[in-house]
């Protein structure tokens, strides 16, 4: 008798009494996971995910290496399967060395594809470049503009030189997307019949409006001022951002058929009540407001004003006079583009911050475009008092010593009793933090955190009301327009889900593989690379900058965006797209990190003119050995050590290049990581060096 009869998840199959579980389960359709299994050569049982079990044995069998027996009981899914397959996955991962993303795209609070739109902008696809960005982003300019960049925090090339400048090529694509006069617009998918109220036009309401409809959905905006853009509008000056460029890239939102209604703001115009009513799910891009008031004698004067109403003064063309000399209190950004913004006025500003110029949460470049058009800075000082006199204001200070770090990482200030000092000045600016404005929310029903910010569940961004979402500064205070942006496509995911009726679970995290931070990365990594500087700004002349809120930072022109974009090492893995130990570590919840210690050590072998081997990434699956012994006949593979040592090498140790490999490519079909890749599937590998590093 030939076949035998088992019983896969409950259901009878008859198979080659020869065959393994694996392949009686493939068989009955079951999936089971595994990285070292392929039906052209002989099971290696190295890779331990193929575990099932068999009823009557106390263990888990491996599926790909136990042959069937008559009458078998076998079970391909349950918690304990699945719980080691899980630390199977997390123990390979420990070892490997290798990045699927480049760490510039995990780091960017939307996840852009930085690798892909800068290799596009390589290319001189700026079009394909825009789409890539739009995927995530529907502000290219206007991030590009003012974008503080976490991700050139983390840019690999930091070890080597200068981080590439990823915002400045963001925006060069977006203005060569704006300059054809026919920008991009993404398709919108057919009319869903659901309508869905945003409430607020700044970036978090804009952003969840454009991903809402291009999935279908009508889409009604409710915003309280006559222009849109929120807090990139009002609150960034047009010497950082110009205003027909914010109002170009909105238009490229609108123009996908949102309807925006101006002049009409929640709670005065219009009830939360009333949209809930009327439309199928709401979102409230409400944003921070009203700028934080200081609690000190004095500190109510008519002559004290919040940075941000001044910002918004600014911005709607009124006149404001702030005298000779203004004090501004803060270290972030508001507070430098109060200080810049005053001295277009002809006034002298003085920063007053609490602590050092190394904690000043403000961007470098805009602290030091600052100091070169002459504001004053007063650092580890803080006001304690402010007296009207008939001349202006007399502010006390107290000097201030750093102590230990607080929750936000930064060193906290004590205040040095007996120090105290007085500035003179004409207005004061307070751009200590902003707030949400409670009489936007007052009876709305909504739950708000002791912060007064909107409580949100933080995966999908719903309210405590059904149907009512939030993101942006109106849920985490006021911060940077790239989170706010990234928050409205999260809630549109969201939504979506809502107005289809399936379970609400959000966007999914992107999960990523990486080889270490900066300081983890072994040296080897930029072995032969060759330092290039980072390609230098062009700048308005400093003696129109002082006295004009024209643009100060006028963007790359094709040929520096070319050189900046040839920078990129193009850090992530080529291979992530099909990487299947990369999509079992997504489906079993696996984590990288798990299980720290010593990862596989760094090199490349390009020395082959057809493919490229990255041992680090190398899981010992011995797919490449047996498919080129077994199958070609070759042999060029072998493993070499024993232990945490083990590797698969070229025998002798020889480079590719100088073995008999005839460049078939059939261990770069069986790899189940990007450890072996044809050269024809990698986009320009500047990362490589020449020879192999080791």
């Amino acid at each position: 008798m030939n076949q035998v009869k088992l019983t896969i998840d409950g259901k009878e199959v008859s198979v080659p009494k020869t065959w393994t579980i694996l392949q009686a389960a493939q068989q009955a359709g079951a999936n089971i996971p595994t990285l070292c299994y392929h039906p052209s050569v002989e099971p290696f049982n190295s890779c331990l995910l193929c575990v099932v079990e068999i009823e009557g044995s106390p263990r888990l069998a491996l599926s790909c290496g136990v042959q069937v027996r008559d009458g078998m009981v076998v079970t391909t899914d349950s918690p304990r399967i699945r719980e080691n397959r899980r630390v199977a996955l997390e123990l390979l991962l420990s070892e490997h060395c290798g990045d699927c993303f480049g760490m510039c795209r995990v780091a960017c609070p939307a996840h852009i594809d930085i690798q892909g739109f800068i290799h596009e902008i390589g290319q001189q696809d700026y079009a394909q470049s825009v789409r890539i960005i739009k995927e995530s982003v529907p502000f290219p300019v206007a991030l590009g503009c003012v974008c503080p960049a976490p991700c050139e925090d983390v840019c690999r090339r930091n070890r080597l030189d200068e981080p590439v400048a990823i915002c400045a090529l963001k925006r060069f694509a977006g203005e060569q997307d704006l300059e054809t006069g026919d920008p991009y617009l993404p398709e919108v998918a057919p009319d869903t019949g659901k309508h869905v109220a945003i409430v607020g036009a700044g970036p978090a309401g804009l952003s969840a409006a454009y991903y809402l409809r291009r999935r279908g959905h009508a889409v009604t905006v409710f915003e309280a001022q006559d222009e849109p853009g929120g807090m990139l509008r009002w609150g960034i000056p047009a010497y950082r951002l110009p205003r027909e460029k914010l109002a170009a890239e909105i238009k490229t939102i609108t123009d996908l058929g949102i309807d925006v209604r101006y002049n009409t703001a929640l709670g005065r115009d219009v009830t939360l009540d009333a949209l809930r009513a009327q439309y199928d799910a709401v979102f409230l891009g409400i944003g921070a407001q009203r700028s934080r008031p200081v609690e000190i004698p004095g500190g109510d004067s008519a002559r004290i004003w919040g940075g941000i109403e001044l910002l918004d003064c600014v911005s709607h063309g009124n006149a404001v006079d702030v005298g000779q000399r203004v004090i501004i209190v803060g270290g972030g950004n508001t507070a430098v583009d109060v200080a810049r913004t005053v001295r277009r006025f002809g006034a002298q500003p003085i920063i007053v911050y609490r602590r050092s110029r190394q904690e000043m949460p403000a961007l470098e470049v805009e602290i030091v475009a600052a100091e070169e058009e002459g504001c004053e800075f007063h650092l580890l000082a803080n006001p304690v008092a402010v007296e009207e006199t008939a001349a202006g204001l007399r502010v006390t200070c107290i000097r201030m010593g750093l102590g230990a770090p607080d929750a936000s990482g930064r060193r906290r200030p004590v205040p040095i009793e007996g120090s105290e000092f007085t500035i003179d000045c004409d207005t004061m600016v307070l751009a200590i933090g902003q707030l949400v404005d409670p009489a936007v929310v007052e009876g709305t029903g909504i739950e708000m955190t002791r912060w007064g910010t909107v409580a949100v569940d933080e995966k999908t961004l719903q309210t405590s009301l059904a149907g009512v979402f939030s993101g942006g500064d109106s849920v985490t205070g006021a911060d940077i327009a790239v989170r706010a942006v990234a928050a409205g496509q999260r809630a549109a995911v969201s939504i979506h889900q809502y107005l289809q009726e399936q379970t609400v679970t959000g966007d999914e995290e992107i999960w990523s593989a990486t080889m270490g931070n900066l300081d983890e990365i072994p040296a080897e990594r930029f072995a032969r690379l060759t330092c290039i500087a980072r390609t230098e700004m062009p700048e308005l002349d400093m003696d129109l900058r002082v006295c004009t809120f024209q643009e100060v930072e006028l963007g790359f022109n094709v040929s520096q965006a070319l050189c900046e974009a040839d920078r990129c090492l193009e850090c992530g893995c080529a291979a992530v797209g099909d990487c299947r130990l990369r999509e079992y570590a997504l489906e079993y919840g696996a984590d990288p990190q798990r299980f720290g210690g010593k990862k596989r050590p760094y090199f490349v072998d390009d020395s082959h003119p057809d493919l490229i081997y990255e041992p680090g990434k190398c899981i010992l699956c011995g797919l490449c050995v047996r498919t080129c012994r077994d199958v070609k006949g070759l042999n060029v593979f072998t493993f070499v050590n024993r232990g945490f040592g083990a590797q698969v090498m070229p025998y002798f140790g020889l480079p590719l290049g100088k073995t008999v490999c005839d460049g078939c490519l059939k261990c770069v079909e069986v790899c189940p990581t990007g450890a072996l890749m044809a050269r024809q599937d990698l986009p320009v590998c500047k990362l490589l060096p020449v020879e192999m590093v080791k």
